[in-house]
Protein backbone atom coordinates (compact mmCIF):
# COMPACT_ATOMS: atom_id res chain seq x y z
CA UNK A 1 0.00 0.00 0.00
CA UNK A 2 1.53 3.28 -1.06
CA UNK A 3 1.97 6.40 1.03
CA UNK A 4 -0.50 8.32 -1.13
CA UNK A 5 -3.37 5.93 -0.59
CA UNK A 6 -2.97 6.15 3.21
CA UNK A 7 -3.25 9.95 3.04
CA UNK A 8 -6.32 9.67 0.83
CA UNK A 9 -8.00 7.38 3.37
CA UNK A 10 -7.23 9.81 6.18
CA UNK A 11 -8.72 12.71 4.20
CA UNK A 12 -11.79 10.64 3.43
CA UNK A 13 -12.22 9.78 7.12
CA UNK A 14 -11.81 13.47 8.09
CA UNK A 15 -14.51 14.45 5.59
CA UNK A 16 -16.77 11.65 6.76
CA UNK A 17 -16.52 12.51 10.46
CA UNK A 18 -15.99 16.28 10.41
CA UNK A 19 -19.38 17.14 11.87
CA UNK A 20 -19.82 18.82 15.30
CA UNK A 21 -18.89 15.85 17.47
CA UNK A 22 -16.00 15.02 15.16
CA UNK A 23 -14.57 11.50 15.19
CA UNK A 24 -15.97 10.44 18.57
CA UNK A 25 -19.44 9.90 17.11
CA UNK A 26 -17.99 7.98 14.20
CA UNK A 27 -15.94 5.76 16.51
CA UNK A 28 -18.96 5.05 18.70
CA UNK A 29 -21.04 4.21 15.63
CA UNK A 30 -18.28 1.96 14.31
CA UNK A 31 -18.02 0.12 17.66
CA UNK A 32 -21.78 -0.23 17.88
CA UNK A 33 -22.00 -1.68 14.35
CA UNK A 34 -19.05 -3.99 15.01
CA UNK A 35 -20.57 -5.32 18.25
CA UNK A 36 -23.96 -5.73 16.57
CA UNK A 37 -22.38 -7.83 13.82
CA UNK A 38 -20.88 -10.31 16.30
CA UNK A 39 -23.01 -13.30 17.31
CA UNK A 40 -24.18 -13.06 20.95
CA UNK A 41 -22.50 -15.93 22.80
CA UNK A 42 -22.86 -14.80 26.37
CA UNK A 43 -23.53 -11.75 28.49
CA UNK A 44 -22.25 -10.73 31.89
CA UNK A 45 -25.03 -9.63 34.20
CA UNK A 46 -24.52 -8.89 37.85
CA UNK A 47 -21.14 -10.64 37.80
CA UNK A 48 -22.84 -13.91 36.81
CA UNK A 49 -22.20 -15.40 33.41
CA UNK A 50 -25.41 -16.27 31.58
CA UNK A 51 -24.67 -18.25 28.44
CA UNK A 52 -26.49 -20.16 25.76
CA UNK A 53 -27.38 -23.32 27.63
CA UNK A 54 -29.36 -26.45 26.94
CA UNK A 55 -31.52 -26.79 30.07
CA UNK A 56 -33.17 -29.97 28.82
CA UNK A 57 -29.93 -31.84 28.11
CA UNK A 58 -30.28 -35.59 28.59
CA UNK A 59 -28.39 -36.54 31.79
CA UNK A 60 -27.79 -40.05 30.45
CA UNK A 61 -25.46 -38.51 27.86
CA UNK A 62 -23.06 -37.18 30.50
CA UNK A 63 -19.64 -38.80 30.51
CA UNK A 64 -18.01 -40.33 33.58
CA UNK A 65 -15.77 -37.29 34.19
CA UNK A 66 -18.71 -34.89 33.75
CA UNK A 67 -20.77 -36.88 36.28
CA UNK A 68 -17.86 -36.93 38.76
CA UNK A 69 -17.33 -33.17 38.48
CA UNK A 70 -21.05 -32.47 38.72
CA UNK A 71 -21.24 -34.55 41.93
CA UNK A 72 -18.35 -32.55 43.40
CA UNK A 73 -20.06 -29.24 42.58
CA UNK A 74 -23.35 -30.45 44.08
CA UNK A 75 -21.56 -31.46 47.31
CA UNK A 76 -19.63 -28.18 47.54
CA UNK A 77 -22.36 -25.80 46.30
CA UNK A 78 -19.64 -23.28 45.24
CA UNK A 79 -16.21 -24.30 43.97
CA UNK A 80 -13.32 -23.19 41.74
CA UNK A 81 -11.67 -25.24 38.99
CA UNK A 82 -8.57 -25.72 41.17
CA UNK A 83 -10.66 -27.06 44.04
CA UNK A 84 -12.45 -29.46 41.66
CA UNK A 85 -9.09 -30.72 40.41
CA UNK A 86 -7.84 -31.32 43.96
CA UNK A 87 -11.03 -33.07 45.00
CA UNK A 88 -11.11 -35.32 41.92
CA UNK A 89 -7.87 -36.97 42.97
CA UNK A 90 -6.96 -37.76 39.37
CA UNK A 91 -3.92 -36.41 37.53
CA UNK A 92 -5.72 -34.12 35.07
CA UNK A 93 -4.56 -30.81 33.63
CA UNK A 94 -6.24 -27.65 34.84
CA UNK A 95 -7.31 -26.91 31.25
CA UNK A 96 -9.16 -30.25 31.10
CA UNK A 97 -11.11 -29.42 34.26
CA UNK A 98 -11.94 -25.93 32.97
CA UNK A 99 -13.15 -27.38 29.67
CA UNK A 100 -15.43 -29.89 31.41
CA UNK A 101 -16.79 -27.16 33.71
CA UNK A 102 -17.48 -24.92 30.70
CA UNK A 103 -19.25 -27.75 28.87
CA UNK A 104 -21.38 -28.53 31.93
CA UNK A 105 -22.31 -24.86 32.02
CA UNK A 106 -23.20 -24.89 28.31
CA UNK A 107 -25.41 -27.94 28.93
CA UNK A 108 -27.23 -26.06 31.69
CA UNK A 109 -25.97 -27.96 34.74
CA UNK A 110 -23.67 -25.25 36.16
CA UNK A 111 -23.37 -21.50 36.31
CA UNK A 112 -20.47 -19.36 37.41
CA UNK A 113 -19.75 -15.99 38.90
CA UNK A 114 -16.55 -14.00 38.91
CA UNK A 115 -15.03 -13.47 42.34
CA UNK A 116 -11.63 -11.76 42.52
CA UNK A 117 -10.91 -12.69 38.89
CA UNK A 118 -11.66 -16.37 39.61
CA UNK A 119 -14.60 -18.35 38.22
CA UNK A 120 -16.65 -19.85 41.03
CA UNK A 121 -19.01 -22.58 39.83
CA UNK A 122 -22.39 -23.40 41.35
CA UNK A 123 -25.12 -25.87 40.40
CA UNK A 124 -27.69 -24.38 38.04
CA UNK A 125 -30.06 -27.27 38.76
CA UNK A 126 -30.57 -29.41 41.82
CA UNK A 127 -29.48 -33.02 41.87
CA UNK A 128 -33.16 -34.00 42.26
CA UNK A 129 -34.22 -32.07 39.14
CA UNK A 130 -31.51 -33.69 37.03
CA UNK A 131 -32.35 -37.12 38.46
CA UNK A 132 -36.02 -36.50 37.68
CA UNK A 133 -35.19 -35.77 34.02
CA UNK A 134 -33.05 -38.92 33.85
CA UNK A 135 -35.85 -41.04 35.34
CA UNK A 136 -38.37 -39.52 32.93
CA UNK A 137 -36.13 -40.59 30.08
CA UNK A 138 -35.99 -44.15 31.48
CA UNK A 139 -39.78 -44.19 31.92
CA UNK A 140 -40.22 -43.05 28.33
CA UNK A 141 -37.67 -45.52 26.92
CA UNK A 142 -38.36 -48.68 28.89
CA UNK A 143 -41.82 -48.31 30.41
CA UNK A 144 -43.71 -46.64 27.54
CA UNK A 145 -44.32 -43.60 29.74
CA UNK A 146 -45.82 -45.52 32.68
CA UNK A 147 -44.41 -44.47 36.05
CA UNK A 148 -46.39 -47.30 37.62
CA UNK A 149 -44.50 -49.84 35.48
CA UNK A 150 -41.22 -48.28 36.62
CA UNK A 151 -42.18 -48.47 40.30
CA UNK A 152 -43.39 -52.08 39.97
CA UNK A 153 -40.08 -52.93 38.30
CA UNK A 154 -38.17 -51.22 41.11
CA UNK A 155 -40.11 -53.19 43.73
CA UNK A 156 -39.67 -56.46 41.81
CA UNK A 157 -35.92 -55.78 41.50
CA UNK A 158 -35.73 -54.92 45.21
CA UNK A 159 -34.59 -51.35 44.47
CA UNK A 160 -37.51 -50.11 46.60
CA UNK A 161 -38.75 -51.85 49.72
CA UNK A 162 -42.19 -51.54 51.29
CA UNK A 163 -41.11 -48.79 53.72
CA UNK A 164 -39.67 -46.63 50.92
CA UNK A 165 -42.81 -47.17 48.86
CA UNK A 166 -44.92 -46.05 51.83
CA UNK A 167 -42.80 -42.89 52.25
CA UNK A 168 -43.24 -42.14 48.54
CA UNK A 169 -47.02 -42.58 48.85
CA UNK A 170 -47.06 -40.15 51.80
CA UNK A 171 -45.03 -37.56 49.87
CA UNK A 172 -47.36 -37.89 46.88
CA UNK A 173 -50.41 -37.43 49.13
CA UNK A 174 -48.83 -34.35 50.73
CA UNK A 175 -48.00 -32.89 47.30
CA UNK A 176 -51.60 -33.43 46.16
CA UNK A 177 -52.88 -31.56 49.24
CA UNK A 178 -50.62 -28.61 48.33
CA UNK A 179 -52.13 -28.43 44.81
CA UNK A 180 -55.90 -29.01 45.23
CA UNK A 181 -56.79 -27.35 41.90
CA UNK A 182 -55.28 -30.20 39.88
CA UNK A 183 -57.52 -33.03 38.74
CA UNK A 184 -56.68 -36.60 39.87
CA UNK A 185 -53.92 -38.20 37.81
CA UNK A 186 -55.10 -40.31 34.91
CA UNK A 187 -53.36 -43.45 33.71
CA UNK A 188 -52.83 -44.08 30.01
CA UNK A 189 -56.12 -46.02 29.80
CA UNK A 190 -58.08 -43.08 31.25
CA UNK A 191 -58.73 -44.66 34.66
CA UNK A 192 -58.37 -42.71 37.90
CA UNK A 193 -55.16 -43.32 39.80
Amino acid sequence: MGHGSLQQKRKCLKRQFSFPRLRETGEKLFRKKLLASLPPLCATFSNTMMSNTVPSHDPSELGELERSILSIVWRSSAITADQVREELGRPLKESTIRTVLRRLEEKGYLEHSLESRTFVYRPAQTRQKVAGRAVKRIVDWFCEGSVEALLVGMVDSKVLDRAELQRLAERIAAAQKDTPSKAPAQSEKGESA
